[in-house]
């Protein structure tokens, strides 16, 4: 099953770093926040991912090429310019990057990828947010109530649109920012292709309309996650993830 990442948002909110690099880039642990949910997912045995690109794109693309030589043994021939590679200590990832635009919504960048996923279930998740989500009880939970859609449902610290939720596990609504501590969308999606029908164009807000309706009509479940989640909207955001890896306390690190 293929990993859909949103990787290409401004993210303003986080300027200090985001002036220079797309904000999926920014480093925790001297890996960007993009390779720490990368691993979450590999670790429970996916392991293809589409990357949606938009801006500074060049930048992902560099990282990941980079990031395959630096892992790797091997001899240059300054000859001919041809390189054999020896060992490496990459992951066996196989990712497929894919420029949706600098100013696509998030709907309109799955939109874009659709040809790259074909007619099979596929899952999605924002390129700034981590967890220690079990991603195979999610895959189960989702093939089990046999609904179109599937978003994890998580406990924030502070302000976030929120999601209602019955005895079923159906959402039944999403509604904008609030102050209650409720639950709201962690990301984390499992998707039938169905879902690419309710996609209109590049400003297709994904948590709008296709969320809202795909709740009104039934077909969307949400899997309760009730531990470790954070996004990386803030310096403030950043600096709490740094600090919990650099103690050796990062929960959403689920591998060796």
């Amino acid at each position: 099953m293929k990993v859909v990442l949103l990787a290409g948002g401004l993210g303003t909110r986080l300027n200090e770093e985001t002036t220079v690099k797309p904000k999926p880039m920014v480093e925790i642990g001297g890996k960007p926040i993009l390779w720490h949910i990368m691993k979450i997912y590999s670790h429970h045995g996916f392991n293809e991912f589409v990357i949606c690109l938009g801006y500074k794109s060049h930048y992902i693309k560099d990282w990941f090429h980079d990031h395959f030589l630096h892992n790797s043994d091997f001899t240059l021939n300054t000859e001919d310019n041809s390189i054999t590679y020896h060992k490496n200590r990459n992951e066996k990832w196989k990712i497929t990057m894919v420029d949706t635009g600098d100013h696509t919504m998030t709907g309109g960048r799955v939109k874009r990828v659709k040809d790259y996923i074909g007619n099979e279930t596929f899952m999605l998740t924002y390129g700034d947010g981590v967890g220690d989500i079990n991603i195979k009880e999610l895959v189960d939970f989702h093939k089990k109530h046999k609904r179109l859609a599937t978003v994890t449902a998580v406990t924030p610290e502070g302000r976030f649109g929120t999601i209602a939720i019955n005895d079923d596990h159906m959402v039944t609504a999403f509604s904008e920012k609030t102050d209650n501590k409720v639950q709201i969308n962690g990301g984390f999606f499992v998707l039938e292709p169905e879902v690419f029908d309710y996609l209109e164009n590049d400003e297709t807000i994904f948590e709008k309309g296709p969320l809202e309706t795909l709740a009104n009509e039934g077909k969307l479940k949400a899997f309760h996650h009730h531990g470790f989640w954070k996004p990386m909207d803030t310096l403030n955001d950043k600096n709490k993830l740094e600090e919990l890896w650099s103690k050796g306390k990062a929960p959403w690190k689920v591998w060796e």
